[in-house]
């Protein structure tokens, strides 16, 4: 198989022509009435998580081994398909991507005195209750980056090595990809493994959202999202610069629930071993990850319409003067320009409503583009309402 060499293409903050904007208009509703009844309809067509229709027939054929005992077909089915497609020796499934982070991290880290290095946004230092901390007596170096992202000449300047009783040494990297749905840019993810192998550090992935990053590659480099072969060649290389790689099933593609911590089988076994002391081993997981499995076959290829419609999204609300903030590259438009409060309560009063908390939009596989069309509707009547506020540092981040 061909290698996949890592994109150059340039990132602007709008960086998709105009047509390929319209390219999706319809989309097909996977819960029916049918089937799921009709508040499940109301409700699940608002989210991303659609697991009512043939996606829980999957949960229905799956085994219900104990995979405690490793005893779970469809489980280890499914840890070996992401495996595969993650060009790793092991995975192992668990419930959330919190889980996966802390335990791959856990299982990298032998013992104090010793530190972590990642973005001071990243979702491992601001958002997993202090897990570093916790679990592991960890320092976590959370740098501020003098671009868009955190560069190798940034990292490898912020090592701590060599033997001083005074400092805890670096013994981790820690990326994030997506962040705030923005994509690392491959060749500078490739030079900071480079500046980590050199140093004997190791490197591991909050990939949470890497299925959108693999996404925009597949069509990128015109291959077929449906085919396995072709996934396989973009994911493997976009994590082959880590060691180890958290990868949601949940986010993005739509499984009911779950994450795969993917990397070297002694490590992953390391992990299993922590997952076990920490209650996160779990019995009849077969159900959730024959849903799993369901999700990546019949879902991702879903994912480069997410970021179409985000476009559409963030080109119509530019269009009434308001601000984006961070580029569009995947499936999230972060606005300003307009009280974000006043944005959730007028799409939450339409006659189908729209669920908004903050000023972050995400776009998911069950939205369709009159949604869009709508979100963008409210937004004009709301300036022409209350016009367009000025920047704020509150809203800043980072781009």
């Amino acid at each position: 198989m061909a290698a996949i060499r890592p994109s150059l293409r340039p990132r602007a903050l709008l960086r998709r022509p105009a047509s390929l904007l319209r390219r999706y208009e319809h989309s097909t509703p996977d819960v029916t009435i049918e089937r799921g009844g009709p508040v499940n309809v109301d409700r699940l067509c608002q989210v991303s998580r659609d697991f009512r229709n043939a996606q829980i027939e999957s949960a229905f054929l799956a085994t219900r081994g104990d995979d405690v005992y490793g005893e779970d077909p469809t489980t280890i089915e499914l840890e070996t398909r992401l495996a595969r497609l993650t060009g790793k020796e092991a995975a192992l499934f668990c419930s959330s991507g919190t889980m996966t982070n802390q335990l791959g991290i856990r299982a990298h880290l032998q013992g104090p005195p010793h530190s972590i290095i990642c973005d001071h946004r990243a979702h491992i230092h601001l958002w997993e209750a202090g897990g570093i901390a916790l679990f592991n007596q960890a320092t976590t170096h959370a740098l501020v980056p003098k671009g868009k992202f955190l560069t190798a000449k940034e990292v490898e300047k912020n090592l701590h090595l060599g033997n001083d009783h005074h400092i805890a040494p670096t013994r981790l990297i820690c990326l994030e990809n997506t962040m705030n749905g923005v994509i690392y840019p491959q060749e500078e993810v490739v030079r900071i493994g480079e500046a980590a192998r050199k140093h004997n550090i190791p490197m591991h992935l909050d990939g949470a959202r890497i299925w959108n990053v693999a996404a925009d590659e597949v069509e990128a480099q015109h291959l077929d999202s449906s085919k396995e072969e072709d996934i396989q060649a973009v994911m493997s290389n976009l994590l082959e610069p880590f060691d180890t790689a958290s990868i949601c099933l949940s986010k993005g593609i739509g499984a009911p629930i779950g994450s795969v911590l993917v990397g070297p089988q002694a490590l992953v076994d390391r992990a299993r071993w922590f997952r076990k002391a920490f209650g996160g081993g779990w019995r009849q997981s077969g159900v959730l990850a024959g849903m799993a499995d369901y999700a990546i076959t019949n879902h991702f290829p879903r994912l480069a319409r997410t970021h179409i419609l985000a476009q559409r999204l963030a080109v119509g609300l530019q269009r009434h003067g308001l601000r984006i903030l961070a580029p569009v590259d995947t499936n999230m438009v972060f606005f300003g320009g307009l009280d974000s409060q006043l944005v959730i309560d007028a799409l939450a009063a339409l006659a189908s409503p729209i669920l908004l908390d903050s000023n972050r939009c995400v776009i998911h596989h069950q939205t369709d583009a009159e949604a869009i069309d709508e979100f963008v509707s409210v937004v004009e009547q709301l300036v022409a309402e209350h016009g367009v506020s000025e920047p704020t540092e509150d809203e800043m981040l980072g781009y």
